[in-house]
């Protein structure tokens, strides 16, 4: 089903974008998904935008703190999991082996967050939600439909998930070694090692799309860089992609509806 009314705690639900350049970021995924925006006020000196498709809220943007730049992080996608409790979940994480990087804290009257690292170093959020769910569209063109986490070592970062957000992890081995996370028996997530050196550990998000390869030549038009792919996989023909700021991103056409 496209539109989603609620989470159960423990779906990835909403993911947002930290970006240098927040001006051109809206302008290339608005030509590249149609996004439509909306800057709300986020406190003293900072703006958050929200992309919505077809009247609904389906992604976030904001821009890049300055501390984080100064570390080097560059532009990036991140991933929100939904929780019943922020503060008991995020009190959990170091006791699994995580730490927590932000908060508690509330974002308004729109939820509660945490900003969390995995045992290896993948940083992840959760989200208690009050008065937004998070995307309210998935799996339709230019919205949400898979997040992935890349890991040098799976099986250490899914016992972290397992203890604060009750996923399961299915392994199947073949040309490359995937995982699925599962929720309730429903694969809500995946993992893989990194496909190739360089690649930090981190939680990398899927936009449906129409066309997968009419996509990429919009997006390398607009001043994208074509990493890897177009590549045929059982699910469907994806690629993986850096916006002209430098946040990667995949895009994939599915086989079939998810």
């Amino acid at each position: 089903m496209p539109e989603r009314k609620e989470y159960a705690p423990g779906t990835p639900s909403w993911i947002d974008l930290s970006t240098s350049d927040r001006a051109a970021a809206k302008d290339f995924y608005n030509a590249l998904f149609g996004w439509s925006y909306d800057d709300q006020d986020a406190g003293p000196g900072a703006t958050y935008t929200m992309a919505g498709k077809n009247g609904h809220p389906v992604a976030g943007m904001a821009d890049l703190m300055k501390e984080q730049a100064d570390q080097g992080i560059p532009p990036h996608w991140q991933t929100y999991v939904t929780v019943a409790d922020a503060d008991a979940t995020a009190a959990a994480a170091p006791k699994a082996g995580g730490m927590v990087l932000a908060g508690p804290f509330d974002v308004v009257d729109a939820g509660r967050m945490a900003v969390l690292a995995d045992p290896t170093n993948a940083v992840i959020a959760i989200w208690q939600p009050k008065n937004h769910i998070g995307a309210e569209l998935v799996n339709e063109h230019g919205t949400l439909t898979w997040n992935e986490l890349i890991s040098p070592d799976v099986p250490k970062a899914a016992r972290f998930y397992k203890a604060l957000f009750g996923w399961d992890a299915e392994t199947s081995e073949g040309p490359m070694t995937y995982t699925e996370f599962k929720l309730d028996g429903q694969s809500i997530a995946g993992a893989m090692a990194p496909p190739m050196e360089g690649i930090p550990p981190n939680w990398g998000v899927y936009f449906a799309v129409d066309d997968a390869d009419a996509t990429i030549a919009e997006a390398t038009k607009r001043g994208a860089t074509l990493l890897n792919g177009p590549m045929d996989i059982p699910v469907g023909r994806f690629a993986v992609l850096m916006d002209p700021q430098g946040a990667v991103f995949s895009v994939i056409k599915l086989a079939q509806p998810m």
